[in-house]
């Protein structure tokens, strides 16, 4: 059944799909940066600066990309390789596209991988990774002309600021604590694997803010991910 699904993962026009959408991601990246490098001396700035700030960002960007590989690597031993491609090269969080194939296999009937992981529960994956993402891509493209004038009438009062962050916090937090009780009730040796990572986790985020390593934060996942492989191997 998985050998079905591959192939349907990774076939042909799945993978012209998948290119013409990060062509899209990549023409807006070059536009942007041609419309800066225009506008630079009217702020001042010289070409050289231009290309320095150019040379930063690109270097910059490593950590954060490097950050998601062994997430992706193991997304595309689920999903395939055009629709990671498609799905990180858009929204760019290996978190949000897991959770999000995660629950889209799940309503098929069927956990993501497993032996029961057929065509539909793939289809329904994707659809539920792309309905998912399409949100903040509309809410960008309709909203953003508003959300200055929003962000200025939220943070007038602290109370705002502080529901606004208890809202989503408890979001997240309800939707893990979903996937990570639906594999605790599978036996002893996850609901192992869920505790040592959630300690690992705790530490890192601890960690990271303690002594502001900011690049901690984006490796957590990619090293939380390896942790529960090793817990995982060792116990089972």
């Amino acid at each position: 059944m998985m050998e079905q699904v591959m192939q349907i993962a990774n076939s042909f026009p799945l993978w012209i799909l998948a290119s013409l959408v990060v062509g899209v991601v990549i023409f807006q990246a070059l536009v942007f940066i041609r419309l800066a490098s225009r506008t630079s001396p009217s702020v001042g700035m010289t070409s050289q600066e231009v290309k320095a700030v150019i040379r930063s960002g690109a270097i910059s960007s490593l950590g954060p990309s490097l950050a998601i590989v062994f997430v992706v690597i193991s997304l595309i031993t689920l999903i395939g390789n055009p629709v990671t491609l498609m799905r990180i090269g858009i929204i760019g969080s290996a978190t949000i596209e897991t959770v999000g194939a995660s629950l889209g296999s799940q309503a098929a009937g069927a956990e993501l991988g497993s032996a029961n992981y057929t065509p539909q529960a793939f289809t329904t994956a994707v659809w539920v990774m792309c309905l998912g993402g399409m949100g903040w891509l509309l809410f960008t493209a309709l909203f953003t002309k508003s959300l200055g004038k929003i962000q200025n009438k939220v943070i007038t009062k602290t109370k705002n600021v502080n529901t606004l962050k208890l809202v989503s916090t408890a979001a997240m937090l309800g939707a893990f604590s979903y996937l990570g009780a639906s594999e605790m009730v599978k036996g002893l040796s996850e609901s192992i694997v869920l505790f040592v990572t959630f300690i690992g986790m705790s530490i890192i985020m601890w960690m990271a803010n303690r002594f502001k390593l900011s690049w901690l934060k984006e490796w957590s996942l990619g090293l939380i991910v390896l942790l529960g492989l090793m817990v995982g191997y060792f116990i089972s």
